[in-house]
């Protein structure tokens, strides 16, 4: 038999210090550090196209877009994920490596990440007061999944069809994404 050995707890302060000089990002979760893997082209593509997309719409205002690079700090459950995209127009939101008030989150769905970003993340970002919109995007056919807040702040969910566009709305920020912005230039396997 083995000998059992004591299970490290980051604080949360360690791991904002560590993940400034890391070669590879972790997530973190109550203490613990999770890896992230590298993703594939088309999830490079996918992720791209809708920044790009939502970055058009909010140049020259005040709302933010990023790129998988920054973390979301999700306070209540003492976490820090790397949203594939996320979309932030609260001025008051102004942490240089971390937001805390998106409007819009994104997930990519890969075959490691699926199952967290469809119960353990769903559930965290629909605690977030200022989420409206969390999109849960396939990279291995033309398929998002969205889920809405409504203005009863209750949630509501759809699959976007080839004919739907969807509009985004933050404060004073509009966008629309359809399946063609999201999937433009990606090529599935036949």
């Amino acid at each position: 038999m083995t000998a059992l050995q004591k299970i490290t707890q980051l604080t949360e302060q360690d791991y904002l210090a560590f993940e400034l000089t890391a070669r590879f990002r972790h997530e973190y979760v109550d203490g613990q550090l999770y890896a992230m893997a590298g993703a594939s082209e088309r999830h490079n593509r996918i992720s791209l196209n809708l920044g790009f997309h939502l970055r058009a719409a909010a140049r020259g205002g005040h709302c933010g877009v990023f790129v998988s690079d920054m973390k979301l700090k999700i306070a209540w459950r003492n976490a820090y994920y790397y949203p594939d995209v996320m979309l932030v127009c609260n001025t008051q939101d102004n942490g240089e490596y971390y937001k805390q008030q998106p409007c819009f989150i994104a997930e990519v769905l890969s075959t490691s990440t699926a199952n967290i970003d469809r119960r353990e993340k769903l559930l965290a970002y629909q605690k977030i007061p200022s989420l409206r919109y969390y999109l849960l995007i396939s990279s291995d056919q033309q398929q998002v999944e969205y889920f809405v807040r409504d203005a009863q702040d209750e949630w509501q969910t759809a699959l976007l069809e080839a004919d739907e566009t969807l509009a985004i709305a933050c404060d004073s920020y509009h966008a629309t994404l359809n399946l063609g912005d999201i999937y433009e230039d990606v090529v599935f396997d036949n």
